[in-house]
């Protein structure tokens, strides 16, 4: 049997140089997705990016009954009826961000049935947290064979106070809440810009919410939110990712279309390492690596900290710097899928307690595989800073996060190569 999976074949050594410009996140393009539910009226997301898990959330609301289609890079989505309230397994099992469905389609339909969700196999991201938000605000929510039913027998009313700062708990209590008859409060709410970015959505098409981006969010339901047209937030993840390789090649790049304040944490950590960051703007920055750089400690943390999608590129680039690093993670503290092949590169790490600790120097090329999104990002990141060539496998958990990664890396001068790779599977009876 032969199947051909996507590589990237990279020559490092090169460093980074030029511009670019960010893409719309799809950390917050999957949520205003979701959205798109509480109304019967047309939704356009500007430039949203053709990535693995955008698609796989529009086969969600194919599913659901919603009309799709693309326009260029805008997406149109029309939910006009609603044809299941559900979300089964086969679909949600590719991605943990659509169990965030339950709460839009609590709101349009009064009840919801999704399963158990899945995605990337750096440990476990439980929704217990989601669960008992809803049965604080009345929701009946029931779980068989890892099936949750929910049903809401009146408007949504109540206080909800989250243990710890949830994104997706957030975001689906926001989504649960914004139709209906009743007041919700969220206490100890996520502050990531992308719960901002949902609620600035939801406030164009009609919805009263107050505090997103603060601990604490109130949403008063209202009747009937409308239509509307809409441009999420540049992606902080994607940025960071570039600003990362540009620091390990130690290049000189100019990266557009992102908001400085959502990558502060980042910003600053680069200077620590000795990187030059020059704001060009409100939405244009600099990343100068061409100086003499030294090793930093790194704790991926939540809002406004270094984010956790970035702690395992944030590893690959303190790979190459000289001294010690230590780095931990503090949202999911397991997220170290990308250690050992960092290690196969000649990286001198080693992970202890959930701690890493990284010896740097340089890297040699080598074949490596990607487990998930951004240990994919780390690994790109490791072989454009590498001498001589390296192979990534697990390109397609790449591609749920970054897209095109490729050329644009190869239009700031990267050697880098998506290739398709024939595996010959020998099977003995």
């Amino acid at each position: 049997m032969q199947r051909a999976k996507p590589v990237f074949e990279v020559r490092g050594g090169t460093p980074l140089r030029g511009e670019l410009t960010v893409n719309a996140a799809k950390n917050s393009a999957l949520y205003l997705i979701l959205a798109s539910l509480l109304t019967d009226e047309n939704v356009v997301l500007e430039g949203v990016p053709r990535l693995a898990d955008v698609l796989v959330s529009l086969e969600i609301l194919e599913h659901i009954g919603v009309r799709v289609h693309w326009e260029g890079r805008d997406l149109h989505l029309h939910a006009q009826t609603i044809e299941r309230c559900s979300a089964p397994y086969s679909l949600v099992s590719k991605m943990r961000a659509s169990f965030v469905a339950m709460g839009a389609l609590l709101a349009r339909c009064g009840e919801a049935r999704i399963s158990m969700p899945g995605g990337c196999a750096f440990g476990p991201r439980p929704v217990d947290r989601h669960i008992a938000a809803f049965k604080a605000l009345g929701v009946e929510v029931d779980e068989r064979a890892g099936d949750f039913s929910a049903v809401r027998r009146r408007p949504l009313e109540g206080t909800v106070v989250f243990e710890a700062p949830t994104v997706g708990g957030t975001q689906n209590v926001i989504l649960a809440a914004a139709l209906g008859s009743g007041t919700v409060t969220i206490e100890n709410a996520a502050l990531e810009p992308e719960v901002a970015d949902l609620a600035a959505m939801l406030g164009a098409m009609g919805a009263t919410i107050e505090g997103a981006g603060s601990p604490v969010i109130r949403i008063a339901g209202v009747d009937r939110l409308r239509g509307v047209r809409f441009r999420p937030m540049p992606d902080r993840i994607e940025a960071g990712t570039f600003m990362l390789a540009t620091a390990a090649t130690r290049g000189h790049v100019e990266v557009n279309g992102v908001r400085s304040v959502h990558v502060q944490a980042v910003l600053d950590k680069l200077v620590e390492t000795g990187v030059r960051v020059v704001l060009d703007g409100p939405t244009s920055i600099t990343i100068d690596a061409t100086g003499e750089l030294a090793a930093a400690d790194v704790t991926a943390r939540e809002y406004p900290g270094i984010p956790t999608d970035l702690q395992a590129p944030f590893g690959a680039y303190l790979a190459t710097l000289p001294g010690v690093s230590v780095v931990r993670d503090r949202v999911y503290p397991d997220r170290f899928t990308h250690v050992a092949e960092l290690a196969r590169m000649g990286a001198k790490v080693e992970l202890t307690d959930r701690t890493l600790v990284v010896r740097g120097g340089s890297l040699r090329g080598a074949e490596v595989h990607a487990a998930d999104i951004r240990a994919g990002g780390a690994l790109v990141v490791a072989t454009l800073a590498a001498e001589g060539a390296s192979t990534v496998t697990g390109v397609e958990y790449v591609d749920r996060g970054y897209e095109h990664l490729a050329p644009r890396l190869a239009a700031l001068g990267a050697d880098i190569e998506r290739r398709s790779l024939v595996e010959v599977a020998i099977r003995s009876g």
